[in-house]
């Protein structure tokens, strides 16, 4: 039966019931007596009691659909409403299901075309950046050292600094166009490129420990560049806001061996009530292409910022070593 069908119905009863009852063994003097008006008031309260039960119930599929509508978020997808009875309700339930099932698949096909796109750009501008820029600056640092050995000792010393300088903003930018493409990921693997983060994150301000567990389940390409980025995000993050003194790096594997988990955790301020910014928005885009979960929150003891990423290897065509 239709929602107007079963609205219709219910208040039908209703005033049936009243009609009935009217006809029957309830009757109304002329003036009303306050015995008949207590009755027709009680009659009245019942009959709305009643039609206020029996709409709720009728209507509760609605009212859960409205909610489910109200909390769906394409970047943590989460259960979906259950298809209950028949009628304009179910299908409504059915077809809101299959347009999140589709926005979950277009937003993942362009959140691939866009990340891919972008670790292009990230390539080209490393390789600029390497053979460009830096062969610039490795011939002016030669220059710089051809005229210091021959100009008097005055001038000498500055062109000393200028060395210093110019090869301080080299080892600057080659540092950034590893960031920009990871080269230590491509050519080792993901150990060593998880080590070399850490390294390089590692200041007189921020301590970063890499535990990486022996054997883990191998993944395909995809899945090692996207916990690489998460990691180095995280690290990102947590060097500009948290505050944080020490940052935990885990590379483990998952109960079973069915994938590997990625967890970062520093002692910092935390995130608190503050909303997801960028950053985490790309890092959960990234966990979905390949359909890993990432989890952030507080850490333990409701201190500092934990970051885990759980990618399952069946669903990154990995084999086990």
């Amino acid at each position: 039966m239709s929602l107007y069908g079963r609205i219709f119905l219910l208040n039908a009863v209703v005033l049936v019931v009243a009609v009935a009852l009217l006809l029957g063994p309830v009757t109304v003097s002329t003036p009303i007596l306050l015995g008949e008006a207590l009755v027709l008031l009680g009659g009245l309260g019942a009959m709305l009691v009643a039609n206020a039960v029996l709409l709720r119930i009728g209507l509760a599929p609605l009212a859960r659909l409205n909610r489910a509508m109200a909390t769906a978020d394409l970047l943590r997808p989460d259960a979906r409403p259950v298809v209950t009875g028949q009628g304009e309700i179910a299908g409504l339930t059915a077809t809101f299901n299959t347009m999140l099932d589709r926005l979950e698949a277009e937003r993942a096909t362009s959140s691939g075309r866009v990340l891919s796109a972008l670790e292009a750009e990230r390539r080209r501008i490393a390789r600029e950046l390497h053979d460009e820029i830096g062969q610039t600056l490795t011939a002016v640092l030669l220059q710089l050292k051809h005229a210091a050995d021959r100009v008097p000792e005055p001038v000498r010393a500055e062109l000393h600094q200028a060395q210093e300088t110019t090869r301080a903003s080299l080892d600057e930018i080659r540092r950034i166009a590893r960031r920009l493409r990871p080269g230590v990921l491509e050519e080792l693997g993901l150990h060593s490129a998880v080590r070399a983060l850490a390294s390089e994150f590692t200041t007189t301000r921020l301590g970063v420990t890499a535990h990486i567990t022996p054997g883990l389940p191998a993944l395909g390409p995809a899945a090692e560049l996207v916990l690489y980025r998460v990691a180095q995000e995280s690290l990102t993050n947590a060097a500009r806001h948290s505050g944080a003194g020490r940052v935990e790096v885990h590379l483990l594997p998952l109960p079973g061996g069915a994938g590997v988990g990625l967890v970062v955790s520093d002692d910092g301020g935390g995130i608190g009530a503050a909303p997801e910014g960028a950053g985490i928005q790309g890092m959960r885009e990234r966990a979905l292409l390949i359909g890993a979960e990432l989890l952030v929150g507080a850490g333990p003891g409701g201190r500092g910022t934990r970051v885990c990423l759980n990618v399952t290897a069946d669903r990154t065509g990995g084999t086990a070593r």
